[in-house]
């Protein structure tokens, strides 16, 4: 199954997250298919980038997205509107 999910990149103590598209059975920060979006935590304010486009046709092709990007791609429609 296919997943979109996020990717921990960055240094000890400074993460920033790449919401990819992966099979499940992959590593955490492992290969992944395709990039949709990032995530950076240590950020004020709106501290994502979603492309939404990607996210709907990967969900209309069978992907899940985890409870975390879920979240943030109904934070991102919110705030498309």
């Amino acid at each position: 199954m296919v997943s979109i999910r996020l990717n921990r990149q960055g240094a000890k103590d400074r993460p920033y997250y790449k919401i990819v598209v992966v099979d499940s059975r992959a590593r955490r920060d492992g290969a992944f298919i395709d990039q949709v979006g990032t995530y950076n935590p240590m950020a004020e304010g709106v501290n994502y980038t979603i492309d939404l486009e990607k996210v709907d046709k990967w969900v209309k092709n069978g992907a899940q997205p985890s409870e975390t990007v879920a979240s943030m791609i109904k934070k991102a429609r919110a705030a498309q509107a």
